[in-house]
């Protein structure tokens, strides 16, 4: 597993991710306009060279193997 970066929910993803992924974290934010995410970060890791996005209440978005995003709600 290799580290990648931290951003703020709401802030620019990083250049590297997946337009599927960016989709994914753009449509959990959107779920996410009613609650306070102010101190909320997303964190991604690279795991096996595919991206792997965690926000701070826990949900994850992988990477399928079509190259579809997966979203595991927390």
């Amino acid at each position: 597993m290799q580290l990648g970066t931290r951003w703020p929910v709401d802030g620019e993803t990083p250049p590297r991710l997946p337009d599927s992924v960016v989709a994914a974290v753009r449509d959990v934010e959107t779920e996410l306009m009613d609650t306070d995410t102010t101190n909320w970060r997303w964190t991604l890791t690279w795991l096996e060279g595919k991206p792997v996005v965690e926000l701070d209440d826990g949900t994850v978005i992988r990477v399928a193997p079509d190259g579809s995003a997966v979203v595991t709600p927390a």
